[in-house]
C-alpha cells in the first residue's frame, strides 16, 4: 500500500485508538476521514488535528451505515481504505441475572454488525481501486475471553472469524484485509478510568502504525500478541486444510 496516496475512512475515529491511528496516518501522508456519533467530539478531534475530515454518523443501525456509505463516497470518492474501529464495551450483570437485552444488542450491532455491513457496502468501491484495504480492530479477548464481558468478547471473536474468511475470499484481489488486535489500552472504552492499567495509547498506536506500514496483515501488542500466537499454533493448520 502507498499510504501517501491513501484515503482512509475510520469509524469511531474521533477518540481513543481510532483517533491515535488517524493522527499517525495523517503524518504518513494519507487523507483521513473520521466519523463518530458525537458532533462535539468530532470538533475536538478536528481542533487537535486540523488535517482531518469529519463525518457525523451512527453505525449502530443498518440505515445509519447505508447513509454513511453514501455520504462518504459522495464527498470522498477516492476512499480506498476502510478502518472498522468503532466499538463499545458495556459492563453488564452476570447472564443469570435479569438483563436489559437492548444493551447486548447495542454491543453486537456496533462491534460486529457494523464492520461486517460496512465491509460489504464499501467492497465494490475498494475492489475498483488499484490498491485498497479493510482494517478491522478486534481484541486479545477474541482469543481468550474474560467471563464478566461475554457479549463483548463474543463480538470480537466473531469479528476475528469474519476477518479470516474475508481475507481468504479476497486473497486474489487488490484489497488487503488487516486485523489489528489490541490488548487492554488506556482509553475510555467502557467508561473513564476503567483501562488505566492498560498499555499506553501512544505506545500501542506507534506499534500499530509501524506494523501497518510494514505490510503486516495481523498483529497484536504485548499480551494480545501472546494470545494471538498461542491460538494460531494449531488453528492455522486447520484453517488452511478446510479452505484449500
Amino acid at each position: 500500500m502507498n499510504w501517501k496516496n491513501a484515503t482512509i475512512l475510520i469509524t469511531g475515529g474521533a477518540s481513543g485508538i481510532g483517533f491515535a491511528l488517524a493522527k499517525r496516518f495523517v503524518v504518513a501522508g494519507s487523507k483521513v476521514i473520521v466519523c463518530g456519533r458525537r458532533e462535539e467530539q468530532l470538533k475536538v478531534a478536528k481542533q487537535e488535528c486540523p488535517a482531518l475530515f469529519t463525518l457525523q454518523a451512527d453505525v449502530s443501525t443498518a440505515a445509519g451505515r447505508i447513509d454513511l456509505h453514501q455520504r462518504a463516497l459522495a464527498e470522498f470518492p477516492s476512499i480506498n481504505v476502510l478502518l472498522n474501529n468503532a466499538g463499545i464495551q458495556n459492563r453488564l450483570p452476570p447472564v443469570a441475572e435479569p438483563q436489559l437485552w437492548e444493551r447486548h444488542e447495542q454491543e453486537i450491532a456496533i462491534n460486529l454488525h457494523a464492520p461486517m455491513h460496512l465491509s460489504m457496502l464499501f467492497l465494490p468501491q475498494l475492489l475498483a481501486q488499484k490498491e485498497s484495504a479493510i482494517m478491522n480492530v478486534t481484541s486479545g479477548l477474541a482469543f481468550a475471553p474474560i467471563s464478566f464481558m461475554p457479549t463483548y468478547c463474543a463480538t470480537k471473536a466473531a469479528l476475528h472469524s469474519f476477518t479470516l474468511s474475508l481475507r481468504h475470499q479476497l486473497k486474489n484481489t487488490t484489497t488487503k484485509v488487516i486485523e489489528i488486535i489490541p490488548p487492554a489500552v488506556n482509553t475510555d472504552l467502557g467508561g473513564k478510568g476503567l483501562h488505566t492499567m492498560g498499555a499506553p495509547l501512544d505506545a500501542f498506536a506507534d506499534h500499530a502504525i509501524a506494523q501497518i506500514l510494514k505490510g503486516e496483515l495481523e498483529f497484536g501488542y504485548e499480551t494480545s500478541e501472546t494470545r494471538r500466537l498461542a491460538a494460531h499454533t494449531a488453528l492455522d493448520g486447520f484453517f488452511q486444510s478446510m479452505n484449500r
